[in-house]
């Protein structure tokens, strides 16, 4: 989700809008709020991401950092910092497909009541995706020693 919130922020600067005019048109009251979400202070609802969307003219997918496939597409810094190795790349790929699975095969996954709809579903597995994806990199930089470590320039 922090990928969001950067995003939000540096879509409404490249188009020269301000906060207030973000604000008007995705139907909050003041900047104020704005500058809450762009801090990552205020959580987002899956309606509001596509007012955001809208306003800034791009799609829910970019917005929230994902190519047409679902995957989360990391910052260059992401890349930078730390880097995923195919065996990684599996593991999430494998974890994620497990969890899947696992909640396909409850009748029980809803929403208000109501059952998922496909692209609500789409949305869940891309946010796990990148969930599993962060944890991992989380996890390599806090438990890979020092010395294993690559230099940093």
């Amino acid at each position: 989700m922090i990928e969001l919130y950067k995003n939000i922020k540096r879509l409404r600067e490249e188009k020269g809008m301000s906060q207030d005019t973000l604000a008007k048109l995705t139907g909050y009251t003041d900047r104020s709020s704005i500058a809450k979400i762009e801090k990552g202070l205020v959580d987002l609802q899956q309606s509001k991401i596509s007012l955001f969307a809208t306003a800034l003219g791009t799609t829910s997918r970019e917005l929230m950092g994902w190519d047409d496939s679902g995957t989360a597409v990391p910052t260059p810094a992401t890349q930078e910092e730390t880097t995923l190795s195919p065996k990684d790349e599996r593991d999430i790929a494998k974890k994620l497909e497990e969890t899947i699975n696992q909640l396909d095969s409850h009748d029980d996954l809803m929403f208000d009541g109501d059952a998922l709809d496909d692209e609500t579903k789409e949305l869940l597995r891309a946010s796990l995706e990148n969930s599993l994806r962060i944890g991992k990199i989380n996890a390599k930089k806090k438990y890979t020693p020092k010395k294993y470590r690559k230099s940093e320039n």
